[in-house]
C-alpha cells in the first residue's frame, strides 16, 4: 500500500478542478493542463482538496496509485504557482541569450547553438552565463533544462560546461608527472 497516495492534496481558492469521463483538468492563474487517469481510480474533490482512490482493493497495491497522486499534485502547484530552474554556464567565452523564441548559446564549438524555445517554457538570461527557466508543466520544463545542459554537460577536471545552479560536481585531480 501506498503512503503517498493515501494523502490528500490541497487546494488553494484561485485552482478549480474538473474529473470526468477519466479526464483530470486542472484550470489556475498560469494555465491549464489535463491529464488521463487510468480507470481503476477514482478521483474526488472537495472545495479544499483532491484525492486519488482506488475503485477496488486490488487497486490498492497498483504503484500507479501514488504516482498518479504525484502527478495530479505537480498539476496543481504548477497550475498555481509554476516551478521553476536555472542553469549557470562555467567556461571562458561561454554565454547565452534570448531573442524571441530562440535560446542562442555559444559554448566553444566552432558554431552557435540555436535551441527553440518550447510554448509551455519561458526562459531569460539575466546574466550572460546564467539561463532561467520557468513553466507551469513540471515535466516540460525539466526535459528542456535536460536537453539545454546536455549541449555541453560540466566536465569533472575544470567544471566547464552547463550545470544546474544548486548541482554539485565533483571534481578529479589532473595527470601528475
Amino acid at each position: 500500500m501506498s503512503r503517498v497516495a493515501k494523502n490528500s492534496i490541497k487546494l488553494n481558492k484561485d485552482v478549480t478542478c474538473v474529473f470526468d469521463n477519466g479526464i483530470f483538468i486542472a484550470k489556475g492563474k498560469l494555465g491549464e493542463m489535463k491529464i488521463a487517469i487510468k480507470p481503476i481510480f477514482s478521483i474526488n474533490i472537495n472545495e479544499n482538496e483532491v484525492s486519488v482512490v482506488p475503485k477496488d482493493d486490488n487497486s490498492k497495491k497498483d504503484p500507479n496509485w501514488g504516482t498518479t497522486r504525484a502527478l495530479i499534485a505537480n498539476m496543481i502547484i504548477g497550475v498555481s504557482n509554476g516551478f521553476s530552474k536555472t542553469l549557470e554556464l562555467n567556461g571562458t567565452g561561454y554565454r547565452a541569450s534570448v531573442s524571441g523564441t530562440v535560446l542562442k548559446l555559444q559554448l566553444g564549438y566552432s558554431h552557435d547553438i540555436n535551441y527553440n524555445i518550447p510554448k509551455e517554457v519561458k526562459i531569460e538570461c539575466p546574466k550572460q552565463n546564467i539561463i532561467n527557466l520557468s513553466s507551469f508543466d513540471k515535466e516540460k520544463l525539466g526535459a528542456t533544462a535536460a536537453e539545454i545542459r546536455s549541449f555541453r554537460k560540466p566536465e569533472p577536471f575544470k567544471g566547464k560546461g552547463i550545470k544546474y545552479i544548486d548541482e554539485y560536481i565533483f571534481r578529479k585531480e589532473g595527470k601528475k608527472k
